[in-house]
């Protein structure tokens, strides 16, 4: 069961996807995912957002016990819906401020 703290984050981070339709093509974008805490998160966040049709890249700077960055190059536009969902299906949330 995730925290009130992450669903409220969670919610938050949706709204402000929707008004942002995509990642643009050929670009690198940044984001911060709230959770990790070890490699295997890493890895799991990772493996998610390289399944995402267009993703060239990601790479992971963990910050244990805060937000971490998460670069995402990609060859093609990419949704922030796809990119929301895929952080979540990994079990984590997108960030909507530093920590």
């Amino acid at each position: 069961m995730k925290s009130s703290k992450t669903l409220f984050s969670a919610l938050v981070i949706a709204a402000a996807l929707a008004c942002t339709t995509a990642f643009a093509a050929g670009q690198v974008r940044q984001l911060l995912v709230e959770g990790m805490t070890c490699s295997h998160c890493v890895s799991s966040v990772t493996e998610e957002l390289s399944a995402i049709d267009g993703v060239e890249g990601v790479s992971v700077d963990l910050n244990a016990g805060g937000a971490s960055r998460v670069t995402i190059r990609s060859s093609t536009a990419i949704p922030a819906a796809a990119v929301e969902a895929a952080v979540e299906e990994a079990g984590y949330a997108v960030a909507t401020s530093p920590s």
